[in-house]
């Protein structure tokens, strides 16, 4: 087993060499400037590693992506090789980023609260309190208990 410091070196490796290799070298016009490779983890023992990526665009410009990383994948994984220059190249499994659905799942759900909480704050800028504005005794308001208090405490 390696140690969790070697595969996070050799992770970042991967992702740096996937991202330059994408911008540079592959001349498939399904891997744009649209694709974003966004994290890499590698297993303990350094055989597979998980490539998460973005594409910004809509569901066919993902397929399509998809498909154009699949079929890129052993150039990919021959240029890691060369890069790490380790016993084994670790296999290559590109999953598809969740991050920005569920940043824009979060942003949906932020907004309707600040509706609601719009909708509260309008209903409510017109309100009276239901009894005094202050409902607290003080010393001296001229109320009965305020004797009787007084005469309790000397």
């Amino acid at each position: 087993m390696a140690d969790n410091a070697r595969a996070k070196k050799l992770a970042d490796l991967i992702r740096e060499v996937i991202a330059q290799k994408l911008q540079r070298g592959i001349k498939d016009p399904r891997l744009g400037s649209h694709v974003t490779i966004t994290d890499t983890r590698v297993t303990g023992d350094l055989r597979e590693a998980t490539v998460f990526y973005t594409v910004y665009g809509d569901d066919e410009e993902r397929a399509s992506a998809a498909a154009g990383l699949e079929s890129a994948k052993g150039i990919l994984r021959s240029e890691v090789g060369r890069a790490a220059g380790t016993k084994f190249t670790p296999t290559l499994t590109f999953v598809a980023d969740a991050l920005p659905e569920t940043a824009r799942t979060i942003e949906d759900l932020l907004d309707r609260a600040r509706a609601s909480d719009a909708q509260v704050r309008q209903a409510s800028s017109g309100a009276t309190y239901a009894g005094e504005a202050d409902p607290y005794r003080k010393p001296g308001s001229g109320d009965e208990n305020d004797e009787n208090t007084g005469a309790a405490g000397e």
